[in-house]
Formats: structure tokens, C-alpha cells, sequence
């Protein structure tokens, strides 16, 4: 076969599509790709797809560039990103969420100029909407075997259903993007009565896998994505019936399996009915209100800029409060969330992003409905798309205001492949947002494009031998030199990476308490390690502590001193530092101050049997000293 011009960018677009496609399936089954080996595939594909994108731009004898308003705004806000990251305080993590940012960027742009297309479409609809059946299957699978197993790994959710994702949220945050997106190719959808068969098959086996992740966020999201594409059907002559009565059908039908099904299983008991004192506080709704106050007052804090991209996990130790122990990772609101990392100025950016695109879609709405009435039976697969995928980002936008879907890379990736394609749409209102692309726009385009695609392989040339050094560190023994070995090498690819420093002086710390003639000299090695966190992370506060258990462990107590207050001031509500800083107290003699770092420790974590152990020995050496005889040492 001649290759053709036209035959290069034939092959350049089906090149894309399944690109694409590849992602949009692999993410979800690789458990949301949330984990660095899973994102860095993703992120291999994406590069695949930039270049193939730079070469359609040459091989296509007139291109033309589709740039609705939207365009603009994701410019803006990736722009923004880059400019943010030369000014973060923790160059690491700022440096993996620019560069996600950059990666969904430029998918927005690609799906935009190459996937606009109805057979595009249609081929991206009906993948998504088979995979989330899939996944429901093994969803509703994993918790009728009353398992917690995704693949290989145990996610703890037994009594939740979480399918290929490690929490069950995520998934629901999932499957209530495809629902909307579903219910609307059935009901208004131009197909053959096999295929609408199917899609009513689709329909409820992705109801029943949202059911069984016992998301309640999840469950008000995708009702409301249901219900905005089954109101607008409402008000239409050729669907207002089938709505009525899918409606009826839903509400029946949901009744009755939720009553005599769905009520008997113990993820309903722990998630829906009646809590009482007892109940773990992951399942507390206040807790999420504590987070979101911590994140307001880290924005209030740092209003114009932030804190950083992808710093609120790191900072906010700083803002705890003293009820709320664990680490959130993100604040369970990815509105607050965004003002926290990225301040009023990438809040802005976003708000005006969704201004734009809901003014667009009223744009479009006329143009898509009269091609959907130009058909006696008022059926249309352009339609469908359009109302399932407004409905499907429907409910992305009100499950992000209790939760972090949107840093989820799967989810992210799909949110921002049906906002493209919705995008795209604007081009049947309007011929203004052509741009024909000439040889300097072309250069310009693949310059950027080249630009990318080098950072993305730099970041897998680092990121790759750091996954995989870190994978055998995890399957060495806690603390073994086999351990520090592997993390050492983990760091040799990414120096950049504070964690792992943190983790290699862990390793030289615990042996070095060991004892031994060569005690001090490990110990000074995990010091040096920890330093080279906190350059690495100036808000680190462990780091800083474990600095100082190591100046005590060598008798250098004044020195030590230093570094707890520091640690205090990164983490002052922390009952492990607080405990940790009565261990202090301990090995210099002062038993008062250690007596109230154990009190403070046990009023923010009561079940803390380090403070509850040290308190009985403060106890009697209080006694003793108040009774005027000589103290023994701590441990006589």
C-alpha cells in the first residue's frame, strides 16, 4: 500500500483514538491509576499521543485547530501551574502534580482537535460505559464473597465494594460519570434493539456496582447527574414518557433491593443506619468539617498563591486539629482543596473555566436539540452524548464537594476527555473558533508538544528505576540493610524525593538503637540522612524529631532540645510527636514536663499506649522527687 498523506493521517488519528481509549480502560483497572508504576503507563501513552499529534500536524496539508473559550482557560490555568512550580516550597511533590496538570492539559487539547468527530465519540461512549459494567460485575462480585481483594491486594473494604479502585468512593466517583452517560444513549440513543438491550443490561449493573460502594456521597452525585438528564427529557414531547416511566422504574426498583437486599449487608449497617458513640471516625461526617476548616485556614493563611501544588497533605500537621490524627492526603474537597494549593489566583482560573463552559453548553443546547428533532423518533446519538456527559460531569462536580475525585488520575482523565469532547460541541453554534494552521502556528504547536513530551520522559527516566527500587525495599525486612540498600539506590534516581531520605534514616536509626560498637556511627548516618529530608522538605516535622532522638540516643540533649521545638511547631497538635517529646524529657530527668507531653499526647489520642506506659513511670519519680529522696533512673 502507497502511504499517502492522507493515509499517514488516517493512521495518526486511529493511532490516538486507541490510544486514548487505552488509557481510559487501563486507568480504572489499574486501580485508578494512583499508583506511580500504573500513572507512569498512563503517562507513557499520553506522550505516544503528543507526538502522534505532532506529526498529524504536518502530515494534514490544511489543519485546522479547533480552540473554543474553554482553551483558553486550561492554557491559563497549565501556564499558571508551570509558574507555581519554580516557587513551591517541596519541589518533588510540586513537580509530579504540575506535570499531571500539563498531561491533562494537553489531552484536553488533543480530544478536542481529533476525537470531536460522531464516530470518535460514539466509539468513547460506548467503551466507557462497557468498562464500568465490567468493573460494577466484579464490584458486586467482591462483595456478595464478602472479600476485600482488588487483583492481588487487600484494600481493607471488605464490607464495601470498591472494584478495581482501592477505595470504594473513588469508584463511585467512577461509575456516577458513566450512569447519566448511559441512561441517555438508552433512552434517546439511535441504535438497534440488540444494542438498546444491552445498554438497559449496562444501566442496571452500573446502578447495582454505585449501590454496593456504600458511597453516600456517591449516591446524592449520581442522583443528581440521573435526574438532570431525566428532567430534561421531561420537558421534551418524544421522550417525556419513557422518562416518567424509567423514572418510576428506578425508584420502585431501587426501593425494593435497598429494603430486601442491599439493607441486610453489613457496609449498609456501618454506612447508613444509625451511628452511634463506638463508630470509627472514618465513618464520622464531622470529620471531613475538621479537615475543611483546616484547609480554610491554610488558604486564609496563603490566599493569592496557596500553598503549593499538592502541598496541603504536607502542611497540614501545621493546621490539624487536635481531634484529627490521621493523614487525609487531601482535604475531601477538591474546591477547598484547590484554594489551599493553588490559592484565589488558580481559583479564579477555575471558576472562570466553569462560567465558560456552562455558558457554552446553553450555546450549543439549541443546535444539538434541533439536530435530535430533525428525526421523527426524536432519537439521536449526538444528543445522548450531550445530555449523558453533562449529566455525568454533573455529578463529578457535586461529589467533589465531599471528596478528591478530581486527583484521582482515572477519574481526572475521564472527567477531562468528556469536558473536551462536550467542548468540541461549541463548533455547531459557531465557525468563530476555527484557526487555520499555518507553518508558524504549526512549529510553534510541535515545539510545545516536543517541549512535553521531553519533560514527561525525563520524569519517567527518574521515576521508573525510583518505582522499581521502591517496590524490593518493600519486599525487604523493616529496617534491614537490604532495606536502606534499596532505598539508597531508590534515591541515587530521584534526589529529589524527601520521603525516601526520611526512609533510609529509619533504616541507619533503628539500627543504630540497637547497640553495638558501631552504633554512633549509624546514628550519625541517619542524621545525615534526615537532613537531607529537611532541605528537601522544610515542613517536615519528622525529619526534625527523629534528628533529635538521635542527639539524645548520643547524650547530646541540649542539642536536641532545638530540634523537637522545631518538629513541635511543624506538628503542635501531633500525639506521636507529643509523645515523642515526653520521651525526651524522659532521658534528660524532667519528669514534670515529660508528665504533661504524655497528658497532652493522651488528651489528643487516648488509645496511646507509649504515653500511657511513660505516665506510670513519671507518676512515682514525681512522688519521689517531691518526697525529697535522690531519683533513680528512669528505668531502676
Amino acid at each position: 500500500m502507497v502511504l499517502t498523506r492522507k493515509n499517514l493521517e488516517w493512521w495518526c488519528e486511529r493511532g490516538m483514538l486507541f490510544l486514548i481509549l487505552g488509557m481510559l480502560v487501563f486507568a480504572p483497572l489499574a486501580f485508578g491509576a494512583v499508583e506511580p508504576w500504573a500513572y507512569l503507563i498512563v503517562q507513557g501513552m499520553g506522550a505516544g499521543v503528543f507526538i502522534l499529534w505532532a506529526a498529524r500536524l504536518w502530515v494534514s496539508p490544511k489543519t485546522k485547530i479547533l480552540w473554543p473559550p474553554l482553551a483558553w482557560v486550561v492554557a491559563a490555568f497549565a501556564v499558571y501551574a508551570v509558574g507555581r512550580y519554580f516557587t513551591a516550597d517541596i519541589e518533588y511533590v510540586a513537580r509530579i502534580e504540575v506535570i499531571q496538570v500539563l498531561f491533562l492539559a494537553f489531552i484536553f487539547f488533543v480530544v478536542v482537535n481529533t476525537l470531536r468527530g460522531q464516530e470518535e465519540t460514539e466509539w468513547v461512549s460506548y467503551t466507557l460505559i462497557a468498562l464500568a459494567t465490567v468493573i460494577s460485575c466484579y464490584a458486586v462480585g467482591q462483595l456478595l464473597s464478602h472479600t476485600d481483594r482488588v487483583w492481588d491486594v487487600h484494600t481493607g473494604n471488605a464490607a464495601r465494594a470498591s472494584g478495581t479502585y482501592i477505595s470504594p468512593n473513588h469508584l463511585a466517583g467512577f461509575l456516577e460519570m458513566i450512569l447519566p452517560l448511559a441512561l441517555a444513549f438508552l433512552l434517546v440513543g439511535k441504535m438497534k434493539i440488540v444494542s438498546r438491550i444491552l445498554l438497559g443490561y449496562a444501566v442496571v449493573a452500573v446502578a447495582l456496582g454505585l449501590a454496593v460502594t456504600f458511597s453516600r456521597a456517591g449516591w446524592v452525585s449520581a442522583a443528581a447527574g440521573v435526574l438532570l438528564v431525566l428532567g430534561v427529557l421531561l420537558g421534551h414531547r418524544n421522550h417525556r414518557w419513557r422518562a416518567v416511566v424509567l423514572l418510576v422504574v428506578m425508584l420502585a426498583g431501587g426501593g425494593v433491593f435497598v429494603s430486601r437486599y442491599l439493607s441486610k449487608t453489613a457496609g449498609f449497617e456501618h454506612r447508613v443506619k444509625a451511628q452511634d458513640a463506638d463508630r470509627p471516625s472514618n465513618y464520622d461526617w464531622t470529620s471531613r468539617l475538621r479537615m475543611w476548616d483546616a484547609a480554610e485556614r491554610m488558604w486564609l493563611d496563603h490566599p493569592w498563591w496557596g500553598v503549593g501544588p499538592a502541598h496541603f497533605d504536607y502542611r497540614f500537621r501545621e493546621y490539624r486539629p487536635p481531634d484529627l490524627q490521621g493523614r487525609p492526603d487531601r482535604c475531601h474537597n477538591d474546591y477547598l482543596n484547590l484554594l489551599a494549593d493553588w490559592g484565589v489566583a488558580g481559583g479564579l482560573i477555575v471558576l472562570a473555566g466553569m462560567g465558560i463552559f456552562i455558558t457554552g453548553l446553553l450555546k450549543t443546547w439549541p443546535h444539538v436539540r434541533r439536530e435530535e428533532n430533525a428525526f421523527g423518533s426524536g432519537r439521536s446519538n449526538r444528543f445522548a452524548f450531550f445530555l449523558g456527559a453533562a449529566g455525568g460531569l454533573a455529578s463529578l462536580a457535586v461529589h467533589s464537594t465531599m471528596d478528591f475525585n478530581l486527583h484521582i488520575p482515572a477519574n481526572a482523565l475521564v472527567g477531562v476527555t468528556l469536558l473536551a469532547l462536550l467542548a468540541s460541541n461549541l463548533r455547531f453554534a459557531t465557525e468563530r473558533h476555527w484557526v487555520r494552521a499555518g507553518v508558524p502556528l504549526k512549529a510553534g504547536l510541535a515545539g510545545v508538544l516536543a517541549a512535553v513530551v521531553l519533560v514527561f520522559v525525563a520524569q519517567e527516566w527518574r521515576q521508573a528505576p525510583e518505582t522499581y527500587w521502591h517496590g524490593r525495599a518493600e519486599r525487604e525486612g523493616d529496617f534491614s540493610p537490604e532495606r536502606a540498600a534499596a532505598l539508597e539506590k531508590a534515591f541515587g534516581a530521584e534526589p529529589k524525593n524527601f520521603q525516601t531520605a526520611y526512609d533510609i534514616g529509619e533504616c541507619y536509626r533503628t539500627a543504630g538503637l540497637e547497640g553495638g560498637k558501631d552504633y554512633q556511627q549509624l546514628t550519625e548516618q541517619a542524621r545525615d540522612w534526615y537532613a537531607r529530608a529537611m532541605a528537601l522538605n522544610p515542613h517536615d516535622a519528622y525529619s526534625r524529631l527523629r534528628t533529635g532522638m538521635c542527639l539524645d540516643w548520643l547524650g547530646q540533649h541540649a542539642a536536641a532540645e532545638q530540634y523537637y521545638s522545631e518538629a513541635e511547631l511543624r506538628d503542635p497538635n501531633g500525639y506521636y510527636l507529643a509523645s515523642s517529646q515526653g520521651w525526651h524529657y524522659v532521658q534528660v530527668g524532667d519528669y514534670a514536663a515529660a508528665r504533661q507531653c504524655f497528658l497532652r499526647s493522651l488528651s489528643f489520642y487516648g488509645n496511646n499506649l507509649t504515653a500511657q506506659n511513660y505516665l506510670q513511670i513519671c507518676e512515682p519519680k514525681l512522688i519521689e522527687k517531691a518526697s525529697g529522696r535522690p531519683l533513680l533512673p528512669a528505668f531502676y
